[in-house]
């Protein structure tokens, strides 16, 4: 496949990588040279400078045949024209543009991307998937990472092991065996900064991110096996007053038995959100501020949620609220190199747009009958969720049978309306519906398994 990615910034430059790997042949625009050569050197992609929107930079990244542009630039116009472009001159099958401003995304001014006006197949808004983000974490506390597939029938659930964790040195399979009732499937581990897929005689040790598969309805059982308690959200500190702090507090307020206040730095910015809010008090004033953070409640409140522009802001109030007693923080990331020290510094979360908003990409790329994409962490892996067809190699075989690739796992199974937690007798059955874990170098090859051949047509 041949792929135009427009913008060569984190998500940008995440995309192309992911695609680079897999074999696509990549082409990436953007109008800073230094960070074309940076991402040119780095992986091989095809570099043009330039602006996306402009026709003679598309025609030099190779438009006119291109099968797929994904407009990730920094500026919402840009991504728009880039794909208005190449739909009305280059005739290009797939456009994705990242779409910020909410003014274009309302529901008054949907017209405005039909097929004869502009032209985008695919919006991602990272906003709107931060928020989406942020309250299912506060839905879940006990984990630093969550993502439902299957309509909600399992969770992908990332969680840090603690010394008191019970299931402490003890082999994988055993777990299964000691707990034959819990639907629940550990499919990796990160220690010492590297993910792999897991085996049953692997054993967990304190400190290690422990990623796994479960059946929504057995997450709480889950959690406590790991020692990790659920507290439940009643009343959230939001810090920052912008367009995702915004979504947020909307939807908490609709939500039974949460209530929350908003600290917003700018006075002009608290006002609007004022207006804007029914039942959240809005306090103006810095949140790294004692008596700001002590006016908000902070002392009281089950959870903050630091959502402002500035990343240090956002750590640094969550560090203050757990000298409160606060239990739960949550910080909102954009720079990488953060990752690191959030949870030195006692955060129960991070929360990183890149990867949200690349996650949402990958999701529409990815080939076959792929329904849903997760990338982990700095994109180590991929959850994949993905139907199996007639055509697949799969399709009729147990699993014990199988060769799977190696570096991938499944981790549930949706056949009809009925959840399997994979077994070595489970039979894999003609639209079935699978989740799978996958390390980076064996996405490629479990996309494989999922593909149509023409012949199916």
């Amino acid at each position: 496949m041949k792929v135009i990615v427009c913008g060569a910034g984190q998500v940008g430059s995440q995309i192309a990588r992911h695609l680079a790997d897999e074999g696509n042949a990549v082409t990436v625009i953007d109008s800073n040279p230094q960070l074309v050569r940076a991402l040119t050197d780095a992986i091989d992609v095809t570099g043009v400078v330039g602006f996306a929107s402009h026709p003679d930079i598309l025609s030099r990244a190779g438009a006119r045949d291109c099968d797929m542009l994904i407009a990730a630039t920094s500026i919402d116009e840009v991504n728009m024209v880039a794909c208005q472009v190449a739909h009305s001159v280059f005739e290009v099958p797939t456009k994705i543009a990242r779409i910020r401003a909410d003014s274009y995304l309302e529901p008054e001014w949907s017209d405005l991307f039909r097929r004869d006006h502009m032209p985008i197949d695919v919006i991602i808004s990272p906003e709107a998937e931060v928020a989406k983000v942020t309250m299912r974490r506060l839905a879940a506390t006990a984990a630093f990472d969550i993502e439902p597939f299957l309509g909600g029938a399992v969770d992908f659930v990332g969680l840090k092991l603690d010394e008191d964790c019970p299931v402490i040195n003890t082999p994988l399979r055993q777990l299964s065996e000691l707990f034959s009732t819990l639907r629940c499937i550990v499919v990796a581990v990160r220690r010492e900064g590297r993910v792999w897929v897991t085996h049953g005689d692997d054993q967990l040790f304190p400190g290690d991110d422990v990623y796994f598969v479960a059946a929504h309805d057995d997450l709480t059982r889950a959690f406590g096996i790991f020692g990790r308690e659920n507290l439940a959200v009643e009343r959230v500190v939001i810090v920052g007053a912008g367009n995702i702090g915004l979504r947020v507090a909307h939807q908490i307020e609709n939500a039974p038995n949460m209530r929350c206040k908003m600290i917003e730095r700018d006075r002009s910015r608290a006002e609007y959100a004022a207006e804007h809010l029914d039942r959240t008090i809005v306090l103006n004033g810095d949140a790294l501020s004692v008596e700001i953070l002590t006016e908000a409640g902070i002392a009281e409140a089950d959870a903050i949620v630091a959502l402002t522009n500035d990343d240090r802001t956002n750590l640094l109030s969550c560090a203050l609220a757990e000298q409160f007693g606060c239990p739960i923080s949550i910080a909102l990331a954009n720079d990488p190199t953060f990752e690191r020290i959030a949870m030195p510094l006692g955060l129960n979360a991070l929360i990183t747009p890149r990867a949200t908003t690349v996650s949402t990409i990958l999701r529409h790329v990815r080939r076959g009958r792929v329904r849903a994409v997760y990338s982990l962490g700095r994109g180590e892996g991929e959850v994949i969720e993905a139907q199996v067809m007639a055509t697949s190699p799969i399709a009729g075989k147990r699993i014990r049978d199988i060769n799977f690739p190696a570096g991938s796992i499944i981790g549930a199974v949706m056949s009809g309306s009925k959840l399997k937690m994979p077994q070595g007798d489970t039979v894999i059955q003609v639209g079935d519906a699978m989740v799978m874990f996958a390390v980076r170098e064996a996405v490629h090859q479990v996309e494989q398994i999922f593909r149509v051949s023409p012949e199916f047509f």
